[in-house]
């Protein structure tokens, strides 16, 4: 189906509507235009659908368990039915369980905290999974993923190991591991598998059953839900037999002033008041992308990608960072370096004359930007269901006048960071006399 598919079939329009959509943003030299987002990897706007809920719910907004109250009851239930909601868009085993939490870090530091052994890791994990493990061993990734599984399938059997911790797609090239085999070769050798899901939930379906994950971590807020709720989807027995990773109340069955008794997951791991309307929002964000067909999504976005790799390659001194040669699939993620540009000055100058956001810097990947030889950082513009042909046009077109050196300002360094020398636009949350830009 891909291989047909066209930018005019496909790629034209947005797959769906997100906040922000229409927001017009000031531009350096005065004026405005309508702002071209390429930040998904790190934060996705929140879909119209998801919205919706949050405004729906916002009346019955209480504390949620225990309460008798009319709107208690009602935010208990929308609370304690998300968990089904994440269920069905990750395809969960019957001895999965559901844990809110408030992002994809504290999912995986909570299940560090209840891993029984040796952890195996790669060194080009985001840090989030990379830090937390208290006992790793890092195996270096190769230049292929065919040389990388070799190494990692030698490190899990030359000691044993009780988890392999690995990315479902880098959040700084987009590239795919095939995490159904890495769950096979895991189990063979006797351990089980966690996936960093932040950056491939968004972009392409996960089946827990199907592929064998026994763990899954990821993010509302990456998953085009705002407030701050995060979920751990995992097999319970770790989690039942771990110490809570919170002390309080909500985690506990009876306590006494000598003895408390644990309840087990998921209440056992999310002491204290839960953040419901996150919970709601990214319940609502499960529900929203579950009923996407997602062929054309990923065909909308490998059409958006591909041109956007292949118009930025085409201008000189621009580099495109890869990890592997022969990775089976990449998300929407197209990372750059230009020649003689330091990253934060070509983010600075996109936004500042032409309203596009992108990220620049090390994405919190530092070891992998070192081992492919850009420890100086680089720009990744990351794609999303908002994100249309125009869009990339626009960025390529800008990052085209930039390597042409017909920037129309200056830009200079404030502790660190570029800025637009003078900074003319204001940053409060209002802008008036919109006009887009062309």
């Amino acid at each position: 189906m891909t291989a047909v598919l066209t930018a005019d079939a496909c790629a034209t329009a947005p797959i769906a509507r997100v906040s922000g959509c229409d927001l017009q943003v000031p531009l350096v030299g005065g004026g405005t235009c309508v702002y071209a987002n390429f930040d998904y990897a790190a934060s996705a706007p929140a879909l119209s659908q998801v919205t919706d809920r949050v405004q729906e719910l916002l009346p019955f907004y209480a504390s949620v368990h225990r309460g008798a109250g009319y709107a208690s009851r009602v935010s208990t239930e929308a609370y304690e039915s998300a968990r089904g909601s994440v269920e069905r868009f990750v395809g969960t085993d019957a001895d999965q369980v559901v844990v809110f939490t408030r992002n994809t870090t504290d999912s995986l530091n909570l299940l560090a905290s209840c891993v029984p052994g040796d952890v195996v890791v790669l060194d080009i994990e985001h840090h989030a999974n990379f830090l937390p493990w208290k006992n790793s061993r890092v195996v270096e990734a190769a230049d292929t993923v065919a040389e990388t599984i070799r190494r990692i399938v030698a490190e899990l059997c030359a000691k044993p190991a009780a988890l392999l911790a690995v990315t479902g797609a880098s959040n700084v090239t987009g590239e795919v591991l095939p995490i159904a085999e890495l769950a096979e070769i895991a189990h063979r050798c006797g351990a089980r598998i966690l996936v960093d899901g932040a950056q491939l939930t968004p972009h392409r379906r996960v089946n827990l059953t199907e592929s064998g994950v026994d763990y899954l971590a990821f993010s509302g807020h990456k998953l085009y839900a705002p407030f701050g709720a995060g979920v751990l989807v995992g097999r319970r027995d770790w989690l039942d037999e771990a110490e809570p990773y919170l002390a309080g109340g909500g985690a506990v069955r009876e306590v006494t002033v000598d003895e408390t008794c644990w309840a087990p997951a998921p209440a056992r791991h999310e002491a204290g008041s839960p953040n419901v309307l996150g919970v709601a929002a990214l319940a609502a964000a499960c529900d929203a992308l579950a009923a996407l067909d997602f062929e054309k999504v990923v065909a909308h976005e490998q059409v958006l990608a591909t041109r956007l790799a292949e118009g930025l390659a085409e201008i000189d001194g621009v580099q495109l960072l890869r990890l592997w040669s022969d990775a089976p699939d990449s998300v929407g993620i197209v990372t750059f370096t230009i020649d003689g540009y330091e990253p934060g000055q070509i983010a600075a100058f996109l936004s500042a004359e032409h309203g596009i956001g992108v990220r620049d810097g090390r994405f919190c990947a530092h070891p992998l930007l070192n081992r492919i030889g850009h420890a100086g950082g680089a720009v990744r513009a990351s794609l999303g269901l908002g994100t249309g042909s125009d869009d990339v046009e626009r960025l390529i077109a800008a990052v085209r006048q930039l390597v042409a050196g017909e920037q129309t300002w200056n830009y200079g360094k404030t502790d660190g960071l570029w800025n637009p020398v003078p900074e003319t636009r204001g940053f409060s949350s209002s802008t008036d006399g919109a006009a887009e830009c062309v």
